[in-house]
């Protein structure tokens, strides 16, 4: 029997940078096991370019993403709902679980120290679908 996709929101602020390669990578990672989307409280309205940059370097383009607002996720069933380490909260989504992750925002930080926060959210994101994998929700 299949398992039902896990459903996954990555949430931020401006949806511009650590929330977006959040998504790219639990999409490059979860396959068919995940529904991966992200989305934040102010929207930029796009994606930094940075962000495509660098995730152009390990192989994800990020150029058919688009900055999303967290009200089309209200009152939408989410297995696990992580915001980023910007201090956004997401009540109106129905999260069985949630995460907070400390990661700083690289929107200003040099090319070298971007690809470290870029890193790490792989790291966390792959650590998260393994999580999902070997235990039920929450």
């Amino acid at each position: 029997m299949n398992e039902p996709k896990r459903r996954v929101l990555f949430v931020c602020v401006e949806n511009s940078n650590r929330s977006q390669m959040a998504e790219a990578f639990a999409r490059m990672h979860g396959g068919d096991r995940v529904d991966a989307h992200s989305a934040g409280s102010r929207p930029s309205g796009k994606v930094n370019p940075r962000a495509v940059q660098f995730m152009r370097e390990v192989g994800y383009d990020l150029t058919t993403h688009h900055s999303k607002a967290l009200d089309q996720f209200n009152g939408t069933e989410i297995d696990v709902a992580v915001t980023m380490g910007c201090g956004d909260a997401c009540p109106l989504v129905l999260a069985a679980r949630r995460e907070e992750w400390n990661i700083p925002d690289p929107k200003e930080l040099p090319d070298d120290e971007f690809r470290k926060v870029r890193d790490s959210i792989e790291r966390k994101v792959r650590e998260l679908l393994a999580n999902l994998e070997t235990r039920s929700i929450p």
